[in-house]
């Protein structure tokens, strides 16, 4: 979702491929199953052009994601956030590795929940041709039992995409939420994919670099099932894809800001820090009503923390409020979470415990009062290995 996103990467299912000998893969209920190191892939010299639908799909990189953030409303009523993303991570000829996280914010309850799942295999890519079609079985490596529950998929394509996710009643067990919990998705873009930086690629320097693109602007129609109560929803959703030979930069934790305003105006920011606290890499993108996109330089914003929250689960303070100044624009963009409480710990999947979550959104262009959906992500404020 933001070109710092490499530290949210499977960590600890590479912790495991990184063993030497063979890899073995023991599923609840199942027979052990020998997976054998494999040819590293060919390096490719970058950059190269972003082609689409043909780079919608898994590339064989060391790092790559495919991430929906999203604002739904039901029947009901009831408004809802929602994150879902699905990790892929090669390292020299070991199995190629996957982790899942899925997030819902109910907004009109008040209430959060996540789950997270990892599996180490190429059966997850279930892709022929352009786009993408992926499958998670695996299961959450502290709940053993939630292995064999119905997949969590993704496929898409062009910006044609679908999403399918249930929790079972084991991994809604402390969510306050009726259980199941299923979301099923038909997410469709209205703009063309804004690559960032104008080119798509993002050079990291020693680092290495990225591709990245978005697509910030898509409807979202479907269905949300909790217990027996099966709502119908619509909304938007926003995606973002990231690839590239790259395993860590933004040692220090990122915040990414995520907006759509009504007037049909969608804008994201990056701030990555370092291990020192400095910020070597700030960008945006701004996307017009008619799609045109224009690469924003970290001079051409100014944003201020308005307010903080610390985390009952795990101590950590994290900012949460802010102000967003789009120089020479005369816009000015006020974010407040919805709900207070939307930390995830993602140690036993990625190594990491982040911040991500849905905003109220208070904007005036010119003076004129504007609203609009967000979204934003907070890494670096928590430990981010065990025992840390």
């Amino acid at each position: 979702m933001n070109t710092a996103r490499a530290l949210l990467v499977v960590v600890a299912l590479l912790a495991v491929a990184a063993c030497s000998g063979p890899i073995l893969a023991n599923p609840p209920a199942q027979q052990p199953v020998v997976i054998t190191p494999t040819e590293p892939p060919v390096a490719v010299a970058d950059p190269i052009p972003i082609e689409l639908p043909r780079d919608d799909g898994p590339h064989d990189r060391l790092t790559e994601w495919w991430y929906y953030t999203g604002h739904l409303r039901d029947s009901d009523g009831g408004r809802w956030g929602f994150e879902y993303v699905i990790f892929r991570a090669e390292r020299g000829g070991f199995p190629v590795s996957w982790a899942s996280h899925f997030a819902l914010t109910d907004e009109t309850g008040d209430r959060f929940h996540y789950a997270q799942r990892s599996e180490i295999g190429p059966q997850v890519d279930r892709s022929n041709g352009d786009g993408f079609d992926l499958s998670i079985v695996g299961a959450d490596p502290e709940r053993p039992e939630t292995y064999g529950r119905p997949p969590w998929t993704m496929a898409g394509s062009d910006g044609v995409d679908h999403l399918d996710v249930m929790l079972s009643d084991v991994e809604t067990s402390d969510a306050g939420l009726e259980a199941p919990v299923t979301l099923s998705l038909d997410i469709e873009a209205i703009k063309p994919p804004a690559l960032h930086d104008t080119d798509g690629w993002i050079d990291f320097g020693p680092a290495g670099g990225s591709y990245y693109y978005s697509r910030t602007a898509m409807t979202a129609t479907g269905s949300l099932v909790l217990g027996d109560r099966e709502l119908d929803v619509e909304g938007a959703a926003w995606f973002d894809h990231q690839w590239g030979d790259f395993i860590a930069v933004g040692g220090g934790g990122w915040d990414w800001f995520a907006v759509n305003l009504d007037d049909g105006t969608d804008l994201t920011l990056s701030l990555v820090r370092d291990a020192e606290g400095n910020y070597p890499l700030v960008y945006g993108t701004l996307v017009e009503a008619d799609g045109t996109t224009r690469h924003l330089p970290g001079s051409a914003f100014t944003i201020e923390v308005t307010g903080h929250w610390t985390s009952p689960h795990t101590g950590s303070e994290y900012p949460a409020g802010w102000a967003i100044e789009l120089r020479g624009a005369d816009l000015r963009i006020e974010l407040e979470p919805t709900v207070a409480d939307q930390e995830l710990d993602t140690r036993p999947t990625t190594g990491v415990i982040y911040w991500e979550g849905s905003q109220v959104v208070r904007a005036t262009r010119a003076g004129a009062p504007l609203g609009g959906e967000g979204y934003v992500e907070l890494t670096g404020y928590a430990a981010t290995l065990a025992g840390q």
